[in-house]
């Protein structure tokens, strides 16, 4: 009695034997799986037609230097008062309100992907019972290509109702932003200050200050770097005419005109 093998052989018009017909068959099964292994996966971007206000499409590590680029500082600018406990700080909400526009400007998505929670009890000295959030976020940063880039940060925070969280993503949110972004505190404008043969470099005047911060083009992240500038050059009490030709000094002149391009500020 035959083998199955060696019926489907006949009927193909073959007389393998047995071990040479499952030999061709494994051989044949195996040359379209790599066949499948190695069809290369369609480009997403085949049929892409540019919009006139996209980003350009550059490689995901490029699209994110030129965030870091253009978000140059955020300082500590707000303030947390606690008992005796007093310091400055960068909350989340200022730190986003500078990446976001930036990021959107150049194509780029911040995503969470994965959060890892864990939780326990507490309570605070005075005895008010409060949920503590770890959390462990994976995040992609993906550019305007398609292409991503993973990181992973983490974030802690405490709530006495349900909050604990989204604060403590928020946090990890902030931190991924500061540390993938290498933002510093301060900024120095590498233009501000340059070595003139046989001169000292002209220091800048109020007025050219006034006129930066009022161009529309000035971004409002720029505006925050001027007020650094003007207040390393103690000038923030300088009066200036401002748009509405009245006298104003660029301690108020640069928060006002900064606060109006957010939508608000802070």
């Amino acid at each position: 009695m035959s083998t199955i093998a060696e019926r489907a052989a006949a009927a193909a018009g073959r007389t393998l034997k047995t071990d040479e017909f499952l030999d061709e068959v494994v051989d044949e099964v195996v040359d379209e799986r790599e066949a499948e292994e190695f069809t290369p996966a369609p480009d997403p971007m085949a049929d892409y037609e540019p919009g006139d206000d996209d980003p350009e499409m550059v490689p995901v590590h490029i699209a994110w230097l030129r965030v870091r680029r253009e978000v140059r500082a955020i300082a500590k600018g707000e303030e947390y008062k606690g008992g005796s406990t007093r310091f400055n700080f960068r909350g989340v909400d200022t730190v986003v309100n500078t990446f976001g526009p930036v990021t959107l400007k150049h194509g780029v998505n911040v995503l969470p992907v994965k959060v890892d929670a864990e939780y326990r009890d507490t309570t605070t000295s005075k005895g008010n019972k409060m949920r503590e959030c770890t959390v462990r976020v994976s995040w992609l940063i993906v550019g305007p290509k398609g292409d991503s880039l993973s990181l992973q940060t983490q974030g802690e925070a405490l709530d006495s109702a349900d909050k604990a969280t989204a604060k403590a993503q928020s946090v990890a949110l902030r931190v991924l932003l500061l540390t993938s972004g290498l933002t510093p505190t301060h900024d120095k404008d590498p233009d501000a200050s340059y070595i003139e043969r046989g001169n000292e470099a002209p220091a800048r005047s109020a007025e050219s200050y006034r006129d930066e911060i009022l161009d529309k083009k000035t971004s409002p992240q720029r505006i925050q770097q001027i007020g650094y500038e003007v207040s390393n050059a103690r000038m923030l009490q300088s009066k200036v005419q401002n748009e509405s030709g009245d006298w104003e000094t660029l301690a108020s002149l640069g928060p006002r005109i900064y606060n109006e391009r957010v939508g608000g500020g802070q």
